[in-house]
């Protein structure tokens, strides 16, 4: 898989994007069915020292995976897979990350430096580096060393500024890092030089989400119920509604964002389980989409493309909740079902020719495959004796994977090729 063109200033010096005036309309009535919480067991508790929960083997529990990885000591939170290589990068609540081989199992590095929980990883748009964040407030990077093989890594820089990081982003065509923290503020990095580029600090409460944009654009969303639309070259707010705004009105606090792929439109999940979908470029409500439960937070929003030619491409918006359910959000005739609480919901690459193709995680301890052209839940993954805290899915050459992160522990591989 060959990595993008590098774009060296990807927020800066670049003309301005065309975001187009059409408001763009996702009708409530686009939902055809919600399919509630079978009742499963409760997620396991966690044990009185905060650590992972103590999960006996289960008998019961089919473990379909195809590799694991097992060195961390504690709740892994984090999960991501390389860009291109079979590499995944983990962090976990033993305050440690790791760099590992999604075929073999096996470390290919150790990423250390934290005194608190790691909370978030990410690789740069090339995988050529990786960043891990934590609740100690310190991100620290690394990149690969030499052009041979992708086995060996140097710590590059750390950077110091928020107070806990919540998450971490990089560009998507530049060595551009950002995150959101826990004292209001968001912080953009250029790398490899560690230098600070902007502080945000318009937020009102914990940054909880955020994303950027292919153009020179940024959405970030707090616990307060305020988001923020930012050009980078400036501290001052493009436009900035809160839970006092006409239409918005997200009081109980903003818990996930996404934005499309052209950057038009972005969907903003809520605790209150309400979503609200946003035209970026007039900063206004274009509509308001109640499809899951009432107090039930948002935890997961997923844009999904049919395909990567653009003519025949066809953009729906997968959300999950606490309340166990998935729903899309398209024009066409779809459903799905999902248990328990929903913790993440990934995208498969375009590039495989699954691209209509979603992976939910949740508590219940499972993930699975679904179609969002039908509905039709393709493949259970088991093998979890805890929740399932985080997952990604990735690719290389013919090989489609599901990874995920497990409050028991461990990291699963498993095959996504159907």
């Amino acid at each position: 898989m060959a990595a993008p063109s590098k774009n060296t200033e990807p927020w800066n010096g670049v003309e301005d994007d065309e975001l187009g005036d059409e408001e763009v309309f996702l009708d409530p009535n686009d939902i055809l069915e919600e399919i509630q919480d079978d009742g499963d067991a409760p997620m396991d508790e966690d044990d009185e020292e905060g650590g992972a929960a103590i999960i006996e083997d289960d008998p019961e529990v089919e473990d379909n995976s195809i590799q694991h990885f097992s060195d961390h000591t504690s709740s892994v939170f984090a999960i991501t897979a390389h860009p291109s290589q079979p590499l995944a990068a983990s962090g976990g609540e033993d305050d440690l990350g790791y760099i590992w081989n999604v075929m073999h199992g096996e470390l290919v590095v150790k990423l250390t430096g934290h005194t608190d929980s790691v909370s978030a990883v990410d690789w740069s748009f090339d995988g050529e580096m990786i960043a891990t964040g934590g609740m100690d407030g310190r991100v620290r990077v690394w990149r690969r060393v030499g052009k041979v093989d992708w086995k060996n890594w140097e710590f590059v820089t750390e950077l110091q500024g928020p107070d806990e990081v919540k998450w971490l982003k990089w560009h998507p065509k530049g060595n551009v890092l950002l995150s959101g923290s826990n004292d209001a503020t968001v912080w953009l990095w250029q790398l490899p030089s560690g230098n600070t580029m902007q502080v945000f600090a318009g937020h009102e409460g914990p940054v909880e989400c955020g994303a950027p944009h292919i153009g020179k654009r940024i959405v970030t969303g707090d616990t307060a119920g305020t988001l923020i639309f930012w050009d980078p070259r400036s501290a001052t707010p493009v436009w900035k509604m809160n839970a006092h705004s006409s239409r918005f009105n997200l009081p109980e606090g903003i818990t996930s964002v996404a934005s499309n792929s052209t950057s038009t439109v972005a969907v903003v999940g809520g605790a209150n389980g309400e979503l609200r979908v946003v035209n970026l470029a007039k900063g206004e409500v274009v509509a308001v989409l109640q499809g899951h439960d009432q107090g039930q937070s948002v935890e997961a929003i997923e844009f999904v493309s049919w395909s990567n030619i653009a003519a025949a491409a066809q953009e729906i918006v997968a959300t999950g909740a606490t309340d166990g359910k998935i729903c899309i959000w398209d024009m066409t005739s779809m459903k799905l079902r999902a248990t328990d609480a929903i913790t993440s919901i990934r995208a498969s690459p375009v590039s495989t020719g699954s691209g209509h193709h979603i992976t939910s995680s949740s508590a219940d301890k499972t993930l699975k495959t679904w179609d969002t052209r039908t509905g039709e839940l393709l493949r259970d993954h088991t093998g979890h004796r805890g929740p399932v805290l985080g997952s990604a899915v990735g690719a290389f050459e013919d090989y489609v994977y599901v990874l995920s992160a497990g409050d028991d522990g461990v990291c699963f591989v498993f095959d996504a090729k159907l």
